[in-house]
């Protein structure tokens, strides 16, 4: 995708360094546009678990690398497997829900057992396949969700199809493309008339502050809603249909994601809207029979519900907007019921929301 005209990912290893990660630190965005440099096992973690990046696959991509700088700090320790293994279950903490990030951590883990002198090669090269693998999924998905818009633009004879949003499940989630918009990239590229609802997703704003710029970039027309007010939207005929990512998806389709995701859907099935689902392979957890109530929900600092960050004076500042005593619970994320998904979009296709479809996806 472009910034300012340039074609960025959100992730590349810097050359001809090799030992230096580059990444768009999200925190600063849409204000500053600011490009962190990562050098260390531990840099990886503070900027996965303190959200300088964000979103499943792009965290499962950034485990990857911080497996091979963990290669690069204990190659030629005795005690190099270990070492190896103590940093793989530091990097799994950062993030519990993503199961993505598990997936990357175990994959870079088995590719460097038994490695030998080889280790910090194949440590590379796993990494960037993990990253060209997270990159060719959002292209796919994008090219697989296109027919669903198209379906409802036809429906519609041609005229705008409106598109509710919830975090940000964009390119900046991913290495590139995304997941829920990708989709409609590619749909705005083939002249189909759009415009997206973004929420604003507190507590942390994702929506308002990364799909918008995004959107923004891409020419896109959107407009920024409070998280409450989607079900006004679509009581009366706003909304067309409804696509989110998803964190982590169970066997019986039971799908985790962003916070607020699960009313969004509540409402979409009370007005007989699409509720969709984009997500690479990877985000599924079939070790996991089902999502409600299994998946584990990270709870993240309170002060992210107590406070709001925004731009002013030409810097963030942050504003306590309740009484100073008063506690606050942040629930990051929440499980959207299977029976309430018209489907699940991956890279291998569109599959129904339950255990025989999630299967037959696994079997292509």
């Amino acid at each position: 995708m472009k910034v300012n005209g340039k074609s960025y990912r959100t992730i590349w290893m810097k050359e001809p360094d090799n030992s230096t990660v580059c990444i768009i630190d999200q925190r600063f965005l849409p204000h500053r546009f600011i490009i962190e440099e990562i050098s260390s096992h531990n840099e990886m973690c503070k900027a996965i678990s303190e959200m300088h990046l964000r979103g499943a696959g792009l965290i499962g991509v950034a485990a990857a690398y911080g497996m091979y700088l963990a290669v690069l700090e204990c190659f030629g320790s005795p005690n190099f497997e270990d070492e190896l293994k103590q940093k793989a279950k530091e990097l799994i903490a950062t993030r519990p829900t993503a199961v993505n990030l598990k997936h990357a951590v175990d994959k870079m883990l088995q590719a460097i057992k038994n490695a030998g002198n080889n280790a910090i090669k194949i440590a590379k090269q796993t990494a960037l396949g993990i990253e060209q693998e997270d990159l060719n999924a959002g292209r796919l998905i994008g090219e697989n969700g296109l027919s669903v818009i198209q379906g409802i633009s036809k429906t519609k004879n041609e005229e705008t199809v409106n598109i509710l949003t919830h975090c940000n499940a964009g390119w900046l989630a991913f290495v590139d493309y995304g997941s829920a918009l990708a989709p409609i990239y590619l749909a705005h590229k083939k002249g189909i008339k759009l415009h997206v609802w973004v929420d604003e997703t507190r507590p942390r704003n994702q929506g308002a502050m990364l799909t918008a710029w995004e959107l923004q970039n891409e020419g896109i027309s959107h407009t920024i809603i409070a998280d409450n007010t989607g079900g006004h939207l679509m009581q009366n005929g706003l909304i067309d249909m409804v696509i989110t990512g998803a964190d982590r998806i169970a066997a019986n389709g039971d799908a985790a994601n962003k916070i607020g995701t699960y009313l969004k859907a509540l409402a979409a099935a009370d007005n007989n809207i699409p509720f969709y689902i984009a997500a690479p392979t990877s985000s599924f957890d079939r070790s996991i029979k089902q999502g409600v109530g299994t998946i584990p929900v990270e709870q993240r600092n309170p002060d992210e519900v107590r406070y709001v960050t925004g731009w002013a004076d030409n810097h963030w500042q942050s504003v306590l907007i309740c009484p100073e005593n008063s506690p606050a619970a942040n629930y990051g994320f929440d499980v959207t019921p299977a029976r309430l998904i018209s489907g699940i979009i991956t890279e291998k296709g569109i599959c129904k929301a339950n255990i025989d479809d999630i299967c037959k996806i696994f079997d292509r």
